[in-house]
C-alpha cells in the first residue's frame, strides 16, 4: 500500500543581513506521521506569523534552540484532532501550540492548549496568544500603568501594540500610537480608542510626540527600536518605564542593531528600560490569557487579523509582517 503524503515547509537558507526570499524556504512532500499509543495526529487549520520567526532563521538571540536546515520552519498554529489513540483530547478538540509549518503532525498534547470555547479558534495566535500575552505582561509586569499615566506604543497597528494601547486605556491612561500610514493610525483612534495616532511614515514623530506629549511620556511600549525608539527616549518623564519588546526596525536594516543617540535621557529623567522574552512566562499564560478573553467578551478589546489562504502562501504570508503591509495579527487559513 502507497504511504500517505503531507507538505511541510522546511528551512533551505538563512536571511542573515537581509531580506526573505523564496530560496529561504523550501516546499517539501514527505510521509504522513501516524499516532502512537497515547499520542493524537493533528492536522493544522491555521498558521501564525512572528517578525521573531526571522530572528529564529537566523539563528539570533540564542533564546531558543536554533532552527537547523533542512528542518520543519518552527511557528505557531491552530489544529484539529483528527485522531486519537488514547490521547490527551477527543477527536474534533481545536488546541493550539508549536505546530510548525506543516499539514499534520503527531502529539501528546505536551506544549499544547485548548481554544478557547467562545472565541474563534485562530484567537489562540492573536489577541489570546503570544501577541495578547506579549501586551499583557509587557505593559502590567514592566510598565506598571499608574491611572492617568500618558502612554506611548510603537508599531501601535500591529497584533501586540494594539493590544498593549488598548490595555493602556483601560488602566485609565492617556494613550498615543504609532504606526505607518494614514489608514492604520485612523483605526487606531477611530476603533481601538487610542487617544492620538502618528504616522511614522511622515518623519516628524519627535516633532509630533513633543506636541502630544509636553510633559512626557511615563510609559515607552517599543516595538520597533531604532529611530521611533530614540524618538520615544526623547521624551520620557520623570521615573518613566521604557517597555523592550521587539525590533522590527532590525529586520529592516540589515540585520544591524543602531544604539539609540538619547540612551542618556534614561539617566536625566531617572528612568528604567528592561526588556524580556514571553517565553519566559508560561506558567503565567494561563491567568494573563484569562484576563485577555474576558476584555474580549466585555467588549473592551478590540483586534484584527489579516487572513491569508493556501498553505503554499505561508513563506509570503511571513514577509507581509516586514513590509508593514498587514493589519493586526497575521494568520494563514491552510
Amino acid at each position: 500500500m502507497e504511504k500517505a503524503m503531507m507538505r511541510q515547509w522546511q528551512l533551505a537558507d538563512r536571511p542573515i543581513g537581509r531580506a526573505l526570499a523564496d530560496g529561504d524556504f523550501r516546499l517539501a512532500d514527505v510521509p504522513m506521521p501516524m499516532a502512537g499509543e497515547g499520542e493524537m495526529l493533528l492536522a493544522v487549520r491555521w498558521l501564525g506569523f512572528e517578525p521573531a520567526q526571522k530572528g529564529w532563521m537566523e539563528n539570533f538571540g540564542g533564546y531558543v534552540a536554533p532552527i537547523e536546515l533542512g528542518d520543519v520552519m518552527r511557528g505557531m498554529g491552530v489544529a484539529e484532532v483528527v485522531e486519537s489513540r488514547d490521547g490527551r483530547w477527543p477527536v474534533g478538540t481545536m488546541v493550539a501550540g508549536m505546530t510548525g509549518w506543516t499539514e499534520y503532525l503527531v502529539s501528546d498534547g505536551e506544549g499544547f492548549d485548548i481554544c478557547h470555547p467562545d472565541l474563534p479558534p485562530h484567537a489562540m495566535l492573536g489577541v489570546l496568544g503570544i501577541p495578547g500575552l506579549t501586551a499583557w505582561h509587557g505593559f502590567h509586569a514592566i510598565g506598571r500603568p499608574v491611572a492617568g499615566d500618558v502612554v506611548v506604543v510603537s508599531g501601535a497597528a500591529g497584533a501586540t501594540g494594539s493590544v498593549a494601547g488598548q490595555l493602556a486605556k483601560v488602566a485609565g491612561c492617556y494613550v498615543i500610537g504609532i504606526a505607518g500610514g494614514a489608514e492604520k493610525c485612523a483605526w487606531l483612534t477611530q476603533e481601538a480608542g487610542f487617544d492620538a495616532a502618528i504616522d511614522y511614515r511622515e518623519g516628524k514623530v519627535a516633532a509630533q510626540l513633543k506636541a502630544l506629549a509636553p510633559k512626557g511620556c511615563d510609559i515607552v511600549y517599543d516595538n520597533v527600536g531604532g529611530v521611533v525608539l530614540d524618538a520615544m527616549l526623547g521624551r520620557l518623564a520623570i521615573g518613566a518605564r521604557v517597555v523592550l519588546c521587539g525590533g522590527i526596525s532590525r529586520y529592516e536594516q540589515g540585520g544591524e542593531i543602531a544604539g539609540p543617540g538619547n540612551y542618556f535621557n534614561l539617566i536625566l529623567r531617572r528612568a528604567r528600560m528592561e526588556g524580556f522574552i514571553i517565553l519566559d512566562e508560561q506558567p503565567r499564560w494561563g491567568a494573563m490569557r484569562d484576563r485577555l478573553a474576558a476584555l474580549v467578551l466585555a467588549g473592551r478589546l478590540q483586534w484584527q487579523v489579516d487572513e491569508q489562504q493556501g498553505f503554499e502562501a505561508a513563506p509570503a504570508a511571513l514577509a507581509r509582517l516586514f513590509t508593514g503591509a498587514n493589519r493586526g495579527k497575521q494568520i494563514l487559513r491552510v
